[in-house]
């Protein structure tokens, strides 16, 4: 046998397995650029607004669209867009009028039904959760604040800070949370180094908690440009919250007081949530309205040992107030067993560890196992199985050859061998 046949069997297992080992390096990993987008109502922007709210800042461009995880959080029920609940269960409510709502277990994260979670859609005042998580995790809540001019004459809804009174970090936050008290936003931003830098922290703080649709272009949630969330969020986003004492104690609130200038009263304030104020049960309850954003509710309730969160983002007075529509939806969850489940509360992403130059943060590696699974990884175990099978096919085809060989030089003088001529 020649030479160039001799060799034959080797080349054709060389061929075989560089074809193998490049279809695993040209797997396409994903990126935020280009995975697929998903076909529900605002998978990636929120309703077009109806003024000139979002406008940038002039020579500031428009914020591209978060990109959209190639698979839903919380699993494939997530990436419903109309209703999804579990079998045999009963239809939700009838009365709901949100484009997108969700309803889960606080302690377990079983999504117990939802309709679009993952569409994005404004906030409004919801989105102060976020902000008062991010000072109470960076604040000491026995800090004082003086409040100013500035704070006072903000936009929007007030919870009536007076300059030149002095606060703590405690009372602006129930001030914030009770109330919706945008002079309350704008003094705690202060306090954490101004709007923008609250802001960073808001969306920072929202990517670890996992909160893929959401960010925060405001500390109060007034509309601003790119601003967006979604019902699956503000459910991860509570949750994460009530998990923090001095989140939790002014949230279960109904009402308190706040100091007031020399020679007057106390101002005494309340929860502007009826969920928070009738509900029997109730833990916590937010309300927000923007022209854009219409109406959002986010609420908690305690039963039988089952705290449920249920989140409604553009909703309107309409069949019945927005209040009912959350306590309905609240009770609907209630009625479910929680047994089964069409989706999780996804656990928020390990801490950050201090970092070197060198090092690779903990968070970037999770995200890369669980998103993208390496290259062979996206193949799954069906590839390397396969890979296995043919390294094995080509081995035991080459030992063959081989005694074959040895075989035919033992009857026939090695004739295959180039040192020796018949």
């Amino acid at each position: 046998m020649s030479t160039a046949a001799n060799r034959a069997p080797a080349r054709i297992a060389a061929v075989v397995l560089a074809a193998i080992l490049s279809m695993a390096l040209f797997v396409p990993t994903g990126s935020a650029t280009s995975r697929t987008r998903p076909n529900c109502p605002n998978a990636t922007l929120p309703p077009p607004p109806v003024d000139s709210s979002e406008e940038p800042a002039p020579g500031e461009p428009s914020p591209e669209p978060l990109p959209v995880p190639e698979e839903p959080i919380g699993g494939p029920g997530m990436g419903s867009c109309g209703p999804v609940v579990p079998p045999g269960a009963p239809a939700p409510p009838g009365q709901l009028s949100s484009a997108a709502w969700i309803v889960a277990e606080l302690g377990s994260g079983r999504v117990l039904a939802a309709k679009n979670p993952h569409g994005r859609y404004r906030p409004a005042s919801v989105i102060k959760i976020l902000t008062a998580l991010v000072a109470v995790r960076e604040l000491d809540p026995s800090e004082t604040i003086t409040a100013t001019r500035a704070d006072a004459e903000v936009e929007g809804s007030s919870v009536g800070l007076e300059p030149g009174v002095t606060y703590t970090v405690r009372q602006v936050l129930a001030g914030l949370i009770l109330q919706s008290g945008n002079d309350a936003a704008h003094a705690l931003a202060r306090e954490l180094g101004g709007a923008e830098e609250t802001v960073r922290r808001m969306n920072r703080l929202a990517g670890r908690l996992r909160a893929e649709d959401t960010r925060a272009a405001t500390t109060s949630g007034l509309d601003g440009p790119g601003m967006s969330t979604s019902a699956y969020d503000m459910a991860l986003i509570l949750r994460a919250a009530l998990d923090h004492p001095e989140f939790a104690r002014p949230a279960s609130a109904k009402r308190t007081q706040l100091p007031a200038p020399p020679g007057q009263p106390p101002l005494r304030i309340a929860s502007d949530s009826d969920v928070m104020r009738g509900y029997p049960g109730a833990v916590f309850g937010k309300t927000g309205f923007t022209d854009d954003a219409r109406h959002t509710r986010v609420v908690a309730a305690e039963r039988n040992g089952r705290e449920l969160v249920a989140v409604l983002l553009r909703g309107e007075h309409r069949p019945v107030d927005m209040s009912e529509q959350a306590a309905a939806l609240l009770d609907y969850g209630f009625r479910l067993d929680g047994r089964q489940a069409v989706g999780k509360l996804v656990a928020r992403r390990a801490p950050e560890p201090s970092t070197t130059p060198t090092s690779v943060p903990v968070e970037a590696a999770q995200r890369s196992s669980e998103e993208d699974g390496g290259r062979f990884g996206r193949f799954g175990v069906g590839f390397l199985v396969l890979l296995v099978l043919a390294v094995v096919t080509i081995l035991a085809a080459l030992r063959t050859h081989h005694a074959r060989r040895r075989i035919g030089g033992s009857v026939g003088g090695r004739r295959d061998d180039p040192g020796e001529h018949g």
